[in-house]
């Protein structure tokens, strides 16, 4: 699922950055480098796409620290090419640069994206803790203390009425 979002994405900026690309056909090759996720956890999938006519050729690739070199693969319809790479176990939280080498030319997007610890916790409201607190426990059972209280008080009264 994670990965059919990031190709997505991806794709949506492959598309973006394809609009700009006769604009930008004067300017040297390759031109600009995009990361989807810009933050990632160790392990993950990043997804880098490089425009540039040059980056579409073999050998053409993509290198960092945080990740091995990755190769480039043409994307049809356009002058762009991507690659996914995935990130080190080892790499240590921060910003990294990527630098993609085409056609003997190289261009570097410093602080492309982010490395995070572990991984992202969504749904959770970003809380480190899992499991109910002493807190939470208390106020459940109270919680539960007062509807049992409530229900069994209504059904006295219920009772009572049905006599008359």
């Amino acid at each position: 699922m994670r990965t059919t979002r990031a190709l997505a994405v991806a794709a949506a900026a492959v598309g973006a950055v394809g609009l700009a690309a006769p604009a930008a056909s004067a300017w040297a090759d390759p031109t600009n480098i995009v990361a989807m996720p810009s933050v990632i956890p160790r392990g993950g999938h990043l997804t880098v796409t490089v425009d540039g006519s040059s980056c579409q050729t073999p050998g053409s690739k993509i290198t960092s620290p945080a990740f091995p070199d990755t190769n480039l693969h043409q994307i049809s319809g356009g002058s762009t090419a991507s690659g996914t790479a995935i990130i080190h176990k080892h790499a240590r939280p921060g910003a990294y640069d990527i630098t993609a080498h085409c056609g003997g030319k190289t261009l570097t997007r410093p602080a492309a994206f982010t490395v995070i610890h572990g991984g992202v916790r969504g749904g959770v409201g970003g809380t480190a803790q899992s499991g109910a607190t002493g807190t939470d426990m208390a106020i459940g059972g109270a919680l539960v203390a007062a509807a049992l209280l409530g229900g069994g008080v209504f059904w006295m009264r219920r009772r009572s009425e049905n006599r008359i």
